[in-house]
């Protein structure tokens, strides 16, 4: 399947102007490069388990966060008193 569809892009390419040619060329570039920084991630991930500096590697979930609840809190604002603390620490 691989190789029809690698002969489909190829004879696909004689259709092409100039310009077409040089974007597909960078996109082409682009793809490779992030290919071979996922590669060399990937083998790094596993010497660091080969070698038992890690366990298992964890990866970013990128599911939504839920929605936040504001809280009250009493009493004056936290930036009043971050403020507050840098004035003391600073006058020391």
């Amino acid at each position: 399947m691989a190789q029809t569809t690698l002969n489909q892009i190829l004879k696909q390419l004689n259709t092409l102007e100039l310009e077409e040619l040089q974007q597909l060329n960078q996109t082409i570039q682009k793809y490779l490069a992030n290919k071979e920084e996922t590669v060399k991630q990937a083998e790094f991930h596993q010497a660091l388990i080969d070698s038992g500096l890690v366990k298992q590697i964890k990866y970013p979930s990128y599911e939504p966060i839920s929605e936040r609840r504001l809280i009250q809190a009493k009493g004056k604002p936290i930036s009043e008193t971050i403020i507050q603390g840098i004035e003391c620490s600073s006058s020391k």
